[in-house]
């Protein structure tokens, strides 16, 4: 038999599998030759006959002038409620009634089959000719079965086959034959020499409606064909008029020519992605699209051509600009993952700025909203500040977009970037200067809050030992929250805000941290020296503090954070062994801004977060289960310092210490905008003064600083304690996993670069065809960086793990955030066990600005 009548046959034996009748209507009698095929010859009789289908078995039964009597034939096979014998009934000549038609019974229990004979027969052509060619065998009025049965056939047809299809063997499709000869040119000569222009010709009318000069060659076909299509659909994802300068390229003329062409422009972005971008802006270019004037609004996809992005992406700024951040938020969202940004990290990481962006902006004005509304109990502005959607997640916004626009090599837009800053350091401002005021309604009393002076009592104490005791210098509540995050899911751990003691500068809020500083606990001043007393012990610094712990707690270990990071697991243990405490130093936040070195800052603080999840991990491999990590106090950031507007004349009088945020000492006047407080309404035992700007101001204490503490702010006041229980285990090791890494850079030139991971599907042993992992930037033991965005794939922003498929690469953005690493290695591991599931070969160099 011949290709159509097998194709025939099978769309037929699918049909009655499923429902064993199939009823068949053949108006125009186009059918009755296969009918004759199908049984074998002339009929010879009114009975239902057997036949052979597709491999089937059936009986068929034709009309022949009476329904009646044509149901009266099939009644014995269909009679039982499950029929065993599947029935073809066949009704040339026939239109079907869908309201009273003899055979409603048998074709609502089988299936009813109205099929053209020519889409059926195009279907089977396809296989052997081009649209073009098939259109014009399809064209008679007059062309029957057999006609279409010889065309189909391997041994006889009325044309010969495509040439175009042999030349284009490998691509399946007519769209895929005309992309790739849109995207090169080296099957020229052979569509020439095998004269397949005129066919070719044929398939672009065809398929997408395009109309071609007559004898052109085949250079100035490709132009006009790919600026029709790259075009149309640009045209077609408009929502508005289209510029002028298309209106000498025609548009398609039906739905079918519409999608057409979407799917030839899919096919050359997918395809033949590396070519596509030089042939999308040379049309560009010939069009004059980039200065067409565009409204942005109107865009679609903005996969068609590269001047959309960047358009849609300034209007998404001008958005922002305008405080119109969920609108801003809506398009990214639904634009973010077009083809220019899939290929360009950098574009891509501009788009992640807006995004930021417009998130701390609408962050920012529900937060300044809600603060309006507050009353003046203090408790309640430090629970709506801590709650698990409260208002810390402000901080957080603002840190995340800090810290990304500084690992940018281009600035993002200036005047968007502007107006959410100034977004967010008005609800700063707004906050500051009603939660003081709460506090000095409450006459400096928060008791139903968790004071800092009792997290060694009340939380530290409690916890089985060993126990790791973390402070960590400046951290904000918001880091805490997001240092949970950041533990596996399978770790037990706990987040709650306390109040740090004023006023929340280091030496005060380390002291706060001791044993013993629950039943005492003062500031005073001793020969000219600020310090926190605890009995009768003075702690002016570290080193006071030091001996004091160790005098406190027996089988005390001391450990930098660095140096916990630095050391091998063995040296880690044999240092913490029998210790019942150890006592973990984190300085870097503080570090960072204090030095006013606001870039630096910003940077340092995300992978300080990353780096005491990884202390967390190190400290349970050696044997140290349970850890509490807090903070002396919290911080203002801003990125640039006060204007001088916000800059306030110190008190004078007899003054101790001076800082940004507070001024200690003894009488003077009290500026405007502040609010004084004696020590003894703090329930400290000296005769000291306070002085605190009332909103986000600072003093006039030299230097040039962006980063603030000291004050009574809910940034500065409210610290985090995070509670951890990470069971005991070993550290997953260096080993061949089923994750592995291209397109590893020879060196680091960039703070943001694009590394391609994937699971591998022939190595997955006990994995499963989806990991969760997490790629990590590690040097001499510390992380200095992470993935900031995924470009094809699933990204948790929260935790910087990506999920992998297998065999589907996942090109992630890599964020270096110490940039005073020497070199570092690319590390992925399962965030469950901290197993290694790859380890780059070989340590990459750190060259920024080579």
């Amino acid at each position: 038999m011949h290709p159509l009548n097998e194709y025939i046959s099978q769309q037929i034996a699918e049909k009655l599998k499923a429902r064993k009748v199939v009823v068949w209507y053949d108006p125009r009698r186009e059918f009755a030759p296969f009918i004759g095929e199908l049984r074998g010859g002339a009929r010879t009789g009114d009975e239902a006959v057997p036949v052979a289908v597709g491999g089937l078995a059936a009986r068929l039964a034709e009309f022949d002038g009476s329904m009646f009597e044509l149901r009266a034939v099939v009644e014995p096979f269909v009679c039982d409620d499950a029929p065993s014998d599947c029935v073809i009934i066949y009704l040339p000549g026939c239109e079907r009634d869908r309201h009273g038609s003899v055979l409603m019974e048998l074709e609502k229990a089988g299936e009813c089959y109205e099929p053209q004979l020519k889409r059926l027969a195009r279907n089977v052509l396809r296989q052997r000719y081009t649209d073009g060619v098939i259109d014009e065998m399809l064209a008679p009025e007059r062309v029957a079965y057999e006609d279409l049965a010889r065309a189909s056939s391997d041994t006889s047809s009325t044309e010969p086959p495509s040439v175009l299809k042999s030349i284009f063997h490998s691509m399946s499709g007519n769209e895929g034959i005309i992309a790739a000869w849109l995207a090169s040119s080296e099957r020229d000569a052979e569509i020439e020499a095998k004269e397949a222009t005129r066919e070719l010709v044929k398939l672009l009318r065809s398929k997408l409606g395009l109309e071609l000069p007559d004898g052109a060659a085949l250079p100035k076909l490709r132009s006009i064909t790919l600026r029709y299509g790259l075009a149309s659909e640009f045209r077609c994802d408009l929502s508005g008029a289209p510029p002028s300068v298309l209106d000498a390229i025609p548009s398609p003329k039906t739905k079918d020519e519409e999608a057409a062409v979407r799917e030839l422009a899919h096919q050359l972005r997918s395809k033949f992605a590396d070519v596509y971008p030089e042939m999308a802006d040379r049309v560009e270019a010939e069009l004059g699209l980039r200065d067409a004037g565009v409204p942005a609004g109107t865009l679609g996809s903005i996969d068609t051509f590269r001047f959309e992005e960047r358009v849609l992406l300034a209007h998404c700024g001008d958005l922002v600009a305008a405080k119109k951040f969920d609108e801003a938020l809506e398009i990214i969202g639904q634009r973010e993952h077009s083809f220019w940004l899939a290929r360009d990290v950098g574009r891509k990481a501009q788009w992640e700025a807006c995004r930021r962006m417009a998130e701390l902006g609408s962050l920012g004005a529900m937060v300044r909203t809600a603060v309006g509304k507050s009353g003046g109990d203090a408790n309640a502005w430090i629970g709506a500040y801590a709650a698990k959607d409260g208002w810390f997640r402000l901080d957080h916004a603002q840190r995340r977009l800090e810290a990304w626009v500084a690992n940018l090599d281009d600035e993002p837009q200036e005047r968007p970037l502007g107006v959410v800053r100034g977004v967010y350091e008005d609800a700063c401002r707004a906050m500051a200067d009603g939660f003081t005021k709460a506090l000095v309604a409450a006459k400096w009393t928060v008791s139903p809050s968790l004071h800092q002076t009792r997290i060694y009592s009340e939380i530290v104490s409690e916890q089985p030992k060993p126990v790791a005791y973390f402070f960590v210098d400046a951290m904000r509540y918001e880091m805490g929250v997001e240092l949970s995050e950041r533990l596996p899911k399978s770790v037990e751990v706990s987040v709650r805000p306390a109040i740090c003691a004023l006023p929340s500068i280091t030496p005060i809020g380390m002291a706060a941290l001791q044993p013993g500083a629950s039943s005492s606990f003062s500031v005073v001043e001793q020969a000219g020296t600020l310090g926190a007393k605890i009995d009768d012990a003075f702690l002016p610094d570290l080193s006071a503090r030091k001996k004091f712990a160790a005098s406190r707690v027996p089988k005390l270990a001391d450990i930098a954070l660095d140096e916990l990071l630095s050391l091998q697991r063995s040296r880690l243990a044999k240092k913490i062994e029998g210790a019942q405490v150890i006592i973990v130093r984190s300085q870097e936040i503080d570090h960072a801004g204090e030095r006013g070195f606001t870039f630096q800052a910003r940077q340092v603080m995300d992978t300080v977060i990353d780096n005491l999840a990884r202390a967390i991990r190190k400290l349970a491999a050696a044997g140290v289960e349970h850890c509490v990590l807090t903070a002396d106090h919290g911080h203002l950031f801003f990125p640039s310092d006060r204007d001088e507007s916000m800059r306030i004349d110190a008190p004078g009088g007899d003054e101790i210490d001076l800082h940004r945020r507070c001024w200690i000492g003894r009488g003077g006047a009290t500026p405007a905008g502040c609010v004084r407080v004696t020590a003894s309404a703090l329930g400290y035992d000296s005769d000291l003064d306070f002085v605190f700007p009332v909103g986000s101001g600072v003093f006039k204490a030299g230097g040039d600083l962006a980063f603030h503490h000291g004050g009574p702010s809910l940034q500065e006041m409210v610290i985090p304690v995070v509670t951890v229980r990470m069971k005991a285990r070993e550290t997953g090791r260096a080993s061949a996993g089923p994750v592995t890494a291209s397109g590893l850079p020879h060196a680091v030139t960039n703070r943001i670069f694009s590394v391609t991971i994937q699971l591998d599907g022939k190595n997955l042993s006990l994995f499963s065809n989806e990991l969760v992992v997490r790629p990590l930037l590690i040097s001499a033991g510390k992380q200095v960086g992470g993935v900031g965005m995924a470009v094809d794939g699933d990204f948790d922003r929260a935790t910087g793990c990506v999920k992998l498929r297998a065999g589907k690469p996942v090109t992630v953005a890599f964020l270096l955030s110490d940039e005073s690493s020497p070199s570092l290695r690319v590390v992925i591991q399962d965030p469950t066990t901290d197993a290694e599931l790859y380890r780059s070969p070989t340590d990459i160099p750190v060259r920024l600005g080579v």
